[in-house]
């Protein structure tokens, strides 16, 4: 059978995952990720490796080339931009996702992120921490406008719980769905509108610096931009001279550009700038949907089987030619 790495670092030995992939006869070596490794270390993990189960590892050309046995790399979360999905599908790698399995995490996070905005609690929180007792003006989510950008699983169930707080919901979306109870709308319109605006939208070329500085320029000064999806899509130097500057209310945001956050990061110590440590999916139900489905994944690539989970599907056809 095959030799599966995991470097998930939430993944650990004897856990379910590890037990559903030795119970179909595969052999499981763990090495976590605790930060960027040397091409030494790279060579030793791949080596001899039949797949991979990743969390946000870079996985570049010179990870998939290692190892000729590789056939799947297998992501323990939605995105898959850490994944050089084109030097995978050259060398006949299937890679694969988790779609859906963090979205309630991700929903409940980003509803927290607004009441975080909407109630000033960062500020109210170092208030009383340094000996003060603060009582802000702050307002309600029901009533205000809140624009989706992107309308995939999180997407969907950030709408409904925004609905039930009685929030009016807009939705930007290359795919809109006529059944939802939202309204979909162009983003220049949404960014105009909406009172929070909330990033959902996976990241590739189109979306790389969505929320620029003419787009930031199109919300109410009164607005806050909330991001837990990917940090690329949003330019941080623009949302940092935005906040500055009274363009917009403020920001949360559980991704960055680049993660952990460096000494010198464009929104380090802004005003109004509330930045998490990309824990919005990282639920233990979450954790324990996606690890699984992601080793389910590798399982049925192992077995021959063509997963819908897959991204660069055009492998399994290579792989028959």
């Amino acid at each position: 059978m095959g030799r599966v790495l995991v470097t998930t670092d939430y993944l650990r030995p004897g856990d379910a995952v590890d037990q559903l992939l030795r119970g179909h006869g595969h052999e499981v070596v763990h090495r976590p990720h605790r930060g960027p490794r040397t091409a030494e270390e790279l060579a030793e993990i791949f080596a001899g490796v039949d797949a991979a189960l990743v969390a946000s590892e870079p996985i570049t050309d010179t990870s998939l080339a290692i190892s000729p046995r590789l056939r799947v790399v297998a992501r323990s979360g939605v995105g898959y931009d850490s994944v050089d999905v084109e030097a995978a599908t050259r060398l006949g790698i299937a890679v694969a996702n988790t779609p859906g399995a963090n979205s309630t995490a991700v929903a409940e996070m980003t509803i927290a992120m607004l009441l975080l905005c909407a109630r000033r609690l960062p500020e109210t929180i170092d208030g009383v921490r340094i000996g003060g007792w603060p009582r802000h003006d702050t307002h309600e989510l029901r009533g205000a406008t809140l624009g989706i950008v992107g309308f995939g699983a999180s997407g969907r169930a950030v709408a409904r719980l925004a609905g039930a707080f009685g929030m009016t919901v807009l939705v930007h979306s290359r795919n809109p769905d006529d059944t939802a109870a939202v309204t979909f709308v162009g983003l220049n319109e949404l960014l105009t509108r909406s009172d929070y605006v909330s990033l959902h939208a996976k990241l590739d070329d189109t979306t790389r610096d969505l929320i620029d500085s003419r787009a930031l320029r199109l919300m109410k000064p009164s607005a806050f931009l909330v991001n837990t999806a990917r940090g690329a899509l949003v330019d941080e130097v623009a949302l940092g001279d935005a906040v500055r500057s009274g363009t917009i209310a403020g920001a949360a945001l559980d991704v960055l550009r680049h993660e952990p956050m460096r000494p010198d990061d464009p929104l380090r110590d802004v005003a109004g700038i509330v930045v998490l440590s990309h824990l919005a999916g990282q639920t233990a139900q979450a954790r324990a949907n996606a690890g699984l489905a992601a080793a389910r994944t590798v399982v049925a690539v192992l077995a021959g089987e063509q997963p819908v989970e897959v991204v660069n599907p055009e492998v399994f056809a290579m792989a028959a030619g």
